[in-house]
């Protein structure tokens, strides 16, 4: 996707948006709409298997969250298209988890962040015969494990993100739209089994 100029490239989700977004097709619909561009409800419609008057609903009620536009420039009095205010979207957990009202919207889209991380590696996989003369050695599936306090984990996701960032740019002749997911998060470790140490 060409970026659009008026595209802001992220900004932290509010209570207002996260309410919006706590539903698995709003979802969905968002991310069409920052990884392709501008769609009417009826073409998004067609790729989420929906009607239009669903999509259409959905769209007015990201609208009214600041989550997408109706984009002017494009269509007609009978064809509204709509554009993603935001190329990307991201929460800070910490904002709402106090808050007992947004608990189950919290829940709700975290869940289908993850969930919809794993449906994008899948599908990559399910086609990698079309990429593979290109890809075959340079899509990463990677896992690390570390022993970090959380301040260091904070500065390490800031590194990644900096990385990231020095990446941005227009769309190029050639290039493909890559995804890059990155996560980092405590685990609870196992207790020792009875009778074994660590130097065994």
């Amino acid at each position: 996707m060409t970026k659009d100029r008026r595209t802001e490239a992220s900004r932290p989700i509010d209570a207002r948006m996260l309410r919006a977004l706590a539903h698995p097709l709003r979802m969905r619909m968002l991310e069409l709409l920052q990884a392709d561009g501008p769609a009417t409800a009826t073409g998004l419609g067609k790729r989420v298997g929906e009607s239009s008057g669903t999509t259409s609903w959905h769209l007015r009620l990201l609208a009214e969250a600041g989550l997408v536009e109706e984009d002017t420039e494009r269509g007609n009095k009978r064809e509204r298209w709509w554009r993603s205010v935001q190329e990307a979207t991201r929460i800070r957990a910490a904002d709402f988890i106090d808050d007992p009202d947004l608990a189950a919207p919290l829940d709700s889209y975290l869940r289908s962040v993850i969930e919809h991380r794993y449906q994008t590696e899948s599908r990559f996989l399910s086609e990698l015969p079309r990429w593979m003369e290109q890809w075959h050695d340079k899509a990463v599936f990677n896992d690390a494990r570390l022993s970090l306090t959380p301040e260091e984990a904070a500065a390490m996701s800031a590194e990644v993100e900096e990385v990231v960032g020095r990446y941005r740019r227009d769309t190029r002749p050639g290039d493909h739209n890559v995804i890059a997911h990155w996560s980092a998060f405590p685990r609870q470790a196992q207790p020792e089994e009875p009778g074994t140490s660590k130097s065994e």
